[in-house]
């Protein structure tokens, strides 16, 4: 779960565990990915803060009450609660996402969620000449071997492999939410539908987004479709009926075993020296990292600002600290045998993050305008001989959103595996191994809720 409740405020972002969330009492979310939404649903009870697109997503997808969700409006300071001041910014990631500027005794906070730099952030009239105490920044591709291009280059890197297959069709693997902009750029570039379910139909319209989206099977020679249906079998399949290539529009690395497969470097989060820029821009007290055990803090200390005088108290509130330690003393006392219980019960919910930080290699950078290659076939690590799998981490992509179906990890050797701690490189050195279970929630914070119960009851 990609959450966090802020040490010495009353404030909760993207973090939906109640009971874990000490004194919080001010509830905000960034983004519809499912990443940030873990444990959020149509329960849930208390005032919710958030964007008007996310506001509606909100409601639509994830059916939660619209008594309870709190649309502010972009750009302007909202006073919420007694004693804490927001301002939501564009964190330009996917629809609806934004940053939050948080304002208090506990001095001045911004908290970027999922976001991709742009220089256009630096005439945002709340963020010029503010003193920031703490920034909260999304680390996702914080690495400098993670060399990414912008994303109108990698969108032209896809428009050139397209031209380069005048006589295929098309497959883009996307996400339940994300990458919208792209498919609408190649719809009109191209003069083509875009041919989607449905389901994705009824969001896109949500979103109000420009009408290039049709369900009528072969009426444009693009189709969308959730990343997890990318693979060998349906590739072959596909091409038994046209000549068809599938594009995956990722920042992570991944290295695909199918000729026909195509990776674009497309990434809705920042790149390094994007993350770089920023933050010598900004120029925060200090730097908190959203992705845990990200290492960050020594790429930025050159850019922090000398002024931390006044920085204020940033202590852990009372309620917090007995929660925390009503954690600790029921995390003591649990039996192995319902440890084990509970791990023999907990079922595969979608990717699975894992560390390859052994197999690092240097990057050697992206350019803009040449499609990457693909068709690498050597693999020491891919137990799979012909399929794709995926490493990495990337919007949707560990910070972000999980395949859009549970069959994600229904079938192994079929769908992908990411890593937020693989750094990037060129697409052919990209790596790729097959799906088996899900840690979005840790083996012991299930044990964790088990025994809360009984400390309730």
């Amino acid at each position: 779960m990609n959450g966090t409740v802020i040490p010495g405020t009353p404030i909760a972002v993207d973090f939906w565990s109640v009971r874990r969330a000490g004194g919080a009492r001010l509830f905000f979310l960034s983004h519809m990915h499912s990443d940030h939404t873990v444990g959020l649903s149509s329960t849930w009870s208390r005032p919710l803060y958030c964007s008007p697109l996310t506001a509606r997503l909100l409601s639509h997808r994830l059916k939660v009450p619209t008594r309870w969700i709190r649309p502010l409006e972009m750009g302007k300071s909202h006073a919420v609660g007694e004693e804490v001041t927001v301002t939501l910014l564009d964190a330009n990631h996917c629809p609806g996402s934004v940053m939050f500027l948080f304002e208090g005794s506990f001095g001045t906070i911004l908290y970027t969620g999922d976001f991709r730099y742009s220089r256009a952030m630096q005439r945002e009239p709340a963020l010029s000449g503010r003193r920031i105490d703490r920034l909260y920044l999304d680390n996702t591709n914080c690495r400098p071997q993670r060399a990414l291009p912008s994303r109108s280059c990698a969108t032209l890197q896809a428009a050139q492999l397209i031209r380069q297959h005048p006589q295929h069709r098309v497959v883009i693997g996307v996400y339940s939410l994300g990458k919208e902009e792209l498919l609408v750029h190649l719809a009109l570039e191209f003069g083509t539908w875009v041919v989607v379910s449905p389901s994705r139909l009824e969001q896109m319209r949500l979103l109000e987004l420009p009408e290039v989206f049709t369900t009528e099977e072969g009426a444009g020679r693009i189709r969308a479709v959730d990343v997890a249906e990318i693979r060998r079998d349906t590739l072959v399949s596909w091409n038994v009926l046209h000549p068809t290539i599938a594009i995956l529009p990722t920042g992570r690395p991944v290295k695909v075993t199918h000729p026909q497969i195509h990776l674009i470097p497309y990434s809705d989060h920042s790149s390094f020296s994007e993350l770089c820029e920023f933050v010598k821009w900004l120029k925060p007290c200090s730097v908190i990292p959203i992705v845990k055990g990200g290492m960050c803090h020594a790429s930025f200390q050159k850019y922090l600002s000398p002024d931390q005088r006044a920085l204020p108290d940033l202590t852990i509130p009372k309620p917090v600290q007995e929660s925390v330690r009503r954690q600790s003393k029921t995390k003591k006392q649990k039996p192995v045998c319902l440890a084990k219980r509970a791990a023999q019960h907990s079922a595969p919910k979608g990717v699975v993050y894992e560390s390859l930080e052994e197999y690092t290699e240097q990057s050697e950078g992206l350019t803009c305008g040449t499609a990457p290659q693909q068709n690498s076939h050597e693999s020491a690590f891919c137990s799979l001989q012909d399929g794709i799998c995926f490493y990495g981490c990337e919007e949707e992509e560990q910070s972000g959103e999980q395949p859009g179906g549970a069959t994600a990890a229904g079938t192994a050797g079929q769908s992908p595996v990411f890593d937020e701690d693989f750094p990037s490189e060129l697409p052919k050195q990209y790596l790729l191994t097959p799906l088996n279970a899900s840690r979005q929630r840790s083996f012991y914070d299930a044990v964790e809720d088990l025994f809360s119960r009984w400390e309730v009851s």
